[in-house]
């Protein structure tokens, strides 16, 4: 294989995912590939498989059949551990963090360094302040105020750089910009182009397509449990969009590429 083939190689790959629980089958045959510094937004309709899709990416499920390929070789994630390790870090919608805690007791909660037998507090500090400059996050006055006394949109910018310190390849963001303000919101989405920038790739779920148009470089299309298109987000409009969503099947003037037929 050449250099310039190793480069153009999909980070991800999924290749005939499924996944069933008992007789519901919520996962059938996905194909997606999910680029390098690239953000890709996942949509579908609630009951898509959205969340079980992710689910299986970030080892909390192990599919029924299929193959996950991540930088080039077949992976088989047995925990959500397993696959942080590999470089996929996963933000849930909850966030995951404690309120009662400051910004950098929750940024370096269960890798926190110690000197002398001591919590290291100056070089966690350190790190935090570092990684959030890195993302550009300004809107944080005081790194060790609780994370219950910040806004949605800050809570958000915690999780995410909390999340690539453990030097993430992929991030997966779960409906970052749900029940957030206009101000808000905008934070969350420049820190997610902040993220592909630096060469990370983002998996972002949503169902706000005004935010999927505004960071998307590709758009994939869930229908109850089929990958129904997949392609550029150029390929698409809000409204064929939404006709994927809502009938799993092409619009009439056949705008937007069919999952199988996108890659071609």
């Amino acid at each position: 294989m050449t250099e310039s083939t190793d480069a153009a190689q999909p980070l991800l790959r999924l290749r005939g995912i499924g996944k069933s629980f008992g007789p519901v089958r919520a996962l059938s045959d996905i194909d997606l590939d999910i680029p390098q510094g690239q953000v890709t937004a996942l949509v579908g309709d609630n009951g898509a498989g959205k969340s079980t899709l992710i689910k299986t990416v970030s080892g909390i499920w192990d599919p029924d059949g299929g193959e996950i390929i991540w930088q080039g070789k077949r992976v088989h994630f047995r925990s959500p551990k397993d696959a942080t390790d590999a470089g996929i870090a996963t933000v849930y919608q909850d966030l995951a963090l404690a309120d009662n805690l400051d910004i950098v007791e929750n940024m370096m909660l269960g890798r926190e360094l110690r000197r002398h037998g001591l919590l290291d507090e100056i070089t966690m500090e350190q790190t935090a302040k570092k990684t959030l400059a890195d993302l550009r996050v300004t809107t944080v006055r005081n790194i060790r105020q609780p994370v219950g006394s910040l806004s949605g949109g800050q809570r958000q910018s915690v999780a995410v750089a909390k999340a690539i310190m453990g030097d993430a390849k992929l991030v997966i963001m779960d409906e970052p910009t749900a029940a957030l303000g206009v101000s808000q919101t905008e934070l969350v989405l420049s820190l997610i182009e902040r993220l592909a920038s630096r060469g990370i790739a983002v998996l972002v779920i949503s169902h706000n397509l005004t935010d999927v148009f505004r960071v998307a470089d590709r758009i994939a299309v869930l229908y109850l449990g089929r990958m129904v298109s997949t392609g550029p987000v150029s390929n698409y409009d809000t409204a064929s969009t939404v006709h994927w969503m809502t009938t799993g099947t092409a619009p009439s003037n056949g705008s937007a590429p069919t999952a199988k037929n996108a890659e071609g």
